[in-house]
């Protein structure tokens, strides 16, 4: 399996890809105008001498009396030892300074390297724009150019190979340098377990970049922490609640099989198991019921509903449980709203209940509906003595008990009602709060407004 390149290297690699190509196009480009500089530093003197040679040569036009200007011409010649011509005229050569050579005829400037040896050549008439006119061809030994060209090409390529060289080491180093809080928070990621949620990275020092991601980072621990701090509450606070039933049904089943008994005695143990067993699945669809909201699959329906409504039909279930403890139950005002009903009665049921179960002798539950543009608010409220504000935050947490008094072995005080009715809002859209004073608690519902 190919080993994949690390993220300093593939920076240091970035680097030096990007300084060879930076150095590499400088050069060609310092490369090319050197060479135009040089056909033009050539063609000036090309056409100097060609100045001098049409002197020398002026008035020339048969082979006779070229005979007479050799002897100069080619003292001409002599003071330019890079220098080469050649005479032809009528398809005839009248001078060849450079034999054995085969050169182009046509007009202009030309590059030719003939045995090693690199030349400018430069085809001209003797006298311009007469036709017939002898053809001078001139050779330029260029030889030096090239090799001055050919030095700074290697200089070139050697610039490239260690520019790049240099830089994918410095490179290295300031990636390393520059990662190095990365790696860091890739530490502490490897060191975060069920027992090290507690860890952070330091924001202080971490560049502008990567300040973000490590707050990111931290969030998301503090998230895990206290989820799993939830989770790990909430496996004991189900292990408390089955332990109570548990036992009793263990107890009492070994105190019914120690010796024979009557009948119905054998009955009444089952019916007081079976009220149990009821208690206990009713524990576990409550659990069920709440694990589906954590997931997102509590899907309510959506339905017109006359909220006014809803509330008189549970305000009449809970008449005879009211009057039997002496407290008056009272509705308020009427709203519209879009939802499931059985999903809304329920919750608003477990309001209900908790009101009723904490409104002392005397006392009132309120049940109070405004319908604005922005949505529908209810509130169930009763008189009683109030709820600490410390401990309101906790009060919709699983299988919390804000009364500690109160007592185990009932599913209604089994501390999920709150945490059911505030799944049940939150699947509606809404939100539910609690507002408590000395002497009265409130519970608040808000409901996006109905289609």
């Amino acid at each position: 399996m190919i080993k994949r390149l690390s993220l300093a290297s593939r920076l240091a690699l970035l680097f030096a890809a990007c300084t060879a190509v930076v150095s590499l196009l400088a050069g060609v480009l310092f490369n090319h105008a050197s060479e135009a500089h040089f056909i033009e530093l050539d063609q000036q003197q090309l056409d100097s001498q060609l100045v001098a040679l049409r002197s020398t040569l002026q008035g020339v036009d048969s082979p006779q009396f070229f005979a007479q200007r050799e002897a100069q011409l080619r003292a001409e010649l002599n003071r330019q030892p890079e220098l080469a011509l050649r005479v032809t005229a009528q398809g005839q050569r009248w001078f060849d300074g450079a034999p054995g050579i085969s050169l182009p005829e046509a007009p202009g400037l030309h590059s030719l390297q003939n045995a090693g040896t690199e030349y400018r050549v430069y085809n001209a008439p003797l006298v311009a724009g007469q036709p017939g006119s002898p053809q001078l061809t001139l050779m330029l030994d260029i030889t030096h150019h090239q090799h001055f060209l050919q030095r700074m090409q290697h200089l070139i390529w050697l610039t490239v190979g260690l520019s790049a060289l240099a830089t994918a080491l410095l490179g290295a180093w300031a990636a390393r340098s520059g990662l190095r809080p990365l790696r860091r928070m890739g530490e502490v990621a490897a060191s975060v377990s069920a027992h090290s949620l507690t860890q952070r990275l330091p924001q202080q020092h971490m560049p502008v970049e990567l300040a973000e991601l490590a707050q990111a980072f931290n969030a998301m621990l503090g998230r895990l922490d206290d989820a799993f701090q939830r989770l790990s509450a909430f496996s004991a606070d189900i292990a408390h609640e089955l332990r109570t039933p548990l036992s009793n049904l263990l107890t009492h089943t070994q105190v019914i099989l120690t010796q024979p008994r009557p009948l119905e005695d054998y009955r009444e143990a089952l019916h007081s198991n079976l009220e149990e067993l009821q208690w206990m699945a009713q524990l576990v669809n409550d659990m069920l019921y709440l694990a589906k909201a954590d997931h997102g699959l509590l899907m309510p329906k959506r339905e017109a509903l006359v909220l006014g409504d809803e509330v008189e039909a549970l305000i009449e279930f809970f008449t005879l449980l009211a009057e039997d403890a002496h407290v008056r139950l009272v509705r308020e005002g009427t709203a519209h709203t879009a939802g499931d009903r059985g999903m809304l009665r329920r919750a608003l049921s477990n309001l209900l209940d908790n009101a009723l179960r904490f409104t002392p002798a005397g006392g009132e539950v309120r049940v109070r509906m405004v319908e604005t543009e922005r949505g529908v608010t209810l509130a169930v409220e009763n008189t009683g003595e109030g709820i600490p504000a410390a401990l309101l935050p906790k009060l919709f947490d699983r299988f919390y008990r804000a009364d500690p008094a109160r007592r185990e072995g009932s599913s209604e005080h089994a501390g999920l009602g709150l945490a059911i009715t505030q799944s049940i809002v939150r699947a509606h859209g809404g939100r539910i709060y609690c507002e408590s004073g000395a002497d009265w608690t409130r519970f608040v519902i808000e409901l996006p407004k109905g289609d």
